[in-house]
């Protein structure tokens, strides 16, 4: 049986502040670290060496080529390289490649081996300020495993953006399409608040709101957002419009908007969804949660006029 199966439905994770991870080596080596990404960006794992990859001239050094995957190109991804381990051609011969989706866009992570699946609440996932330190940082948040071991979740953000960075937002597209809004005052005035956990994602944020000189503050996860809110009291008429993502240590952004929704003094203030995490599921989800918006993360550059849109409906 693989790893992947029999894995619960993510938005019923979700709407419990719940996670569940696919943990995976990059090394066979006995002290070797312990990595995970959400089960949910995740399609298969397949053995390496019945796969050929065929190299792409001139590209990135951690981007190895592409293989051919049931009718799909998809690029393979030199993850171990990325961590800073290099592997052997029997290291190579004996790996596997983990088959992920990030918005839409399929690629291969090579890996050693999946170890299992495990479930955890958002609020047994830590950020410790080490991991924002600099730019290079590829860790964004850790969980511990039932032995105690460390299992550190990676910027996958940061990957796709530092190897295929045609694959992410193009935040230079963002003010061109503001000329045809027209601004609500508030949000001229106001402040948006955004909470998201990758610096990658963060950055790409920072640059959207500068070209359209419009004013935001980030959150590192939704519990820090929400903490901040509530620290307001009832004084948080001039918030413009909320922005979160799903998967935050702490508290998921579902559970932000479940909160901020069912509180009367923050019902109104539009939250829009901005995730990789981009199922009909996920998108269903925050929508009966009462989100008054969900975008993919590689179409950011559309955020503020969609807070626009919502804003003059309302």
């Amino acid at each position: 049986m693989s790893v992947l199966d029999n894995v619960d439905a993510a938005t019923n994770l979700a709407k419990n502040n719940e996670v569940q991870l696919l943990v995976f080596r990059v090394s066979d080596k006995p002290d070797s670290a312990y990595y995970a990404i959400n089960v949910f960006k995740t399609r298969e794992v397949v053995e390496s060496k019945n796969h050929h990859i065929t190299q792409i001239p001139s590209s990135h050094k951690m981007l190895e080529g592409t293989i051919i995957l049931r009718g799909m190109q998809i690029p393979i991804l030199n993850l171990p390289l990325w961590l800073g381990t290099t592997l052997n051609k029997e290291d190579i011969d004996k790996s596997n490649i983990l088959i992920c989706d990030f918005n839409g866009i399929v690629i291969g992570l090579r890996i050693m081996s999946a170890y299992r699946v495990l479930k955890k609440n958002w609020n047994e996932m830590h950020a410790p300020d080490s991991y924002r330190i600099g730019e290079d940082n590829v860790v964004i948040n850790d969980t511990r495993l039932e032995d105690g071991s460390l299992c550190l979740v990676l910027d996958y953000e940061k990957l796709l953006a530092d190897v295929i960075p045609q694959a992410m937002v193009d935040v230079s597209e963002s003010p061109a399409n503001l000329k045809d809004f027209n601004i609500p005052q508030k949000l001229k005035n106001g402040t948006v608040l955004i909470a998201e956990d990758s610096k990658t994602a963060q950055k790409h944020l920072k640059q959207i709101f500068e070209h359209a000189n419009l004013s935001m503050r980030l959150f590192d996860n939704g519990k820090l957002l929400v903490d901040y809110i509530n620290s307001l009291g009832d004084n948080v008429s001039e918030i413009p419009a909320i922005i979160t993502d799903i998967e935050m240590p702490e508290m998921s952004g579902f559970t932000v908007v479940k909160l901020l929704k069912g509180s009367l003094k923050t019902k109104n203030i539009p939250v829009i969804v901005n995730s990789s995490m981009t199922g009909l599921n996920n998108k269903r989800e925050a929508e009966v949660l009462g989100a008054d918006g969900f975008i993919d993360k590689t179409k950011s550059q559309n955020i503020i006029p969609l807070i626009v849109e919502i804003m003059n409906k309302n």
